[in-house]
């Protein structure tokens, strides 16, 4: 059997180490992973994303509006609510 050799630094605490060797990889032991992974819970970390977060947050509050209104809307004004969201996609008559 060949013995694989690759030294690497742990991504949380610097550590070097044989990647070969640790259960944990990328990182060094059990600790640092649930550190990491602690982290990502947290969310501490972010995952960069190219829409601005300015059209993401009217998309959730156009949402949570229409969630709001739907509970207590009638037949009558589905229609009125589902044009004021998609106003270019939601049929009207002319």
């Amino acid at each position: 059997m060949i013995d694989k050799k690759l030294k690497v630094k742990c991504p949380k605490c610097t550590f070097e180490f044989n990647y070969y060797d640790s259960e944990f990889r990328p990182f060094c032991s059990e600790r640092c992973r649930n550190v990491d992974l602690g982290h990502w819970f947290e969310e501490s970390y972010k995952v960069p994303v190219k829409t601005p977060l300015s059209i993401v947050e009217q998309g959730a509050q156009s949402a949570d509006r229409v969630s709001d209104e739907s509970e207590h809307s009638t037949v009558e004004n589905q229609e009125e609510i589902a044009l004021s969201i998609y106003p270019d996609s939601y049929p009207t008559e002319e």
